[in-house]
């Protein structure tokens, strides 16, 4: 039987580009070697480090009263800085110094997962990236077959079942053209997980 695990905080980036064909997000694979969601399509993110306390951001006003509901400042602060740090390594993308990162949903990894993350997703606008959106040959190896892909695409990826809630969530906040008040919190952390709005 599997002992559980500490629950860590973590940060997911949910970058959005216009196409021709649509919005598009930016996915990667993990490897099928991984121990956490191995094989699985998803945005890029992860744990919040200890570094990530000692470089303070300023965050926009929404973003930080809607983070501001379940976390404290200096948690707030740290999970953004954390998103941009793992976009950053996980596909060479670098955000220019913005802030207006809009916090869309929040998750916890159920038990008996070999990892547990509390994981707050980020939505932010392709135009803060300051290099060229398409190279990501700085990228390190955590994710394989880096691309930008439809909403409609990404749905036809193996995907974690958060991730198909994210992009449920993201095509509504397009088609009314923000966010929705509410943050949507899918809360596992026993066996019976449960969806309720943070705001």
């Amino acid at each position: 039987m599997m002992t559980d695990v500490p629950i860590r905080d973590a940060a997911t980036v949910v970058l959005l580009r216009d196409g021709a064909e649509g919005p598009r997000v930016l996915m990667g694979q993990r490897g099928r070697s991984a121990v956490f969601m191995p094989g699985k399509f998803v945005f890029p993110g992860g744990a919040v480090d200890t570094e990530d306390f000692a470089a303070p951001v300023a965050l926009d006003p929404q973003t930080l009263r809607r983070l501001s509901a379940e976390a404290s400042p200096e948690l707030a602060a740290a999970l953004v800085t954390a998103a941009v740090r793992e976009l950053r390594e996980e596909t060479g993308l670098i955000l220019n110094a913005t802030r207006e990162a809009e916090f869309i949903f929040r998750a916890i990894t159920p038990p008996g997962r070999p990892r547990r993350f509390d994981a707050r997703f980020f939505l932010i606008k392709a135009k803060d990236i300051a290099n060229d959106p398409d190279d990501f040959s700085r990228a390190e190896d955590e994710l394989s077959h880096l691309q930008w892909v439809t909403l409609e695409g990404a749905r036809a990826f193996d995907l974690p079942f958060v991730t198909r809630v994210v992009l449920a969530e993201v095509e509504a906040a397009l088609h009314k053209d923000r966010p929705s008040e509410h943050v949507p919190f899918f809360d596992h952390r026993d066996s019976i997980g449960k969806i309720r709005a943070l705001i």
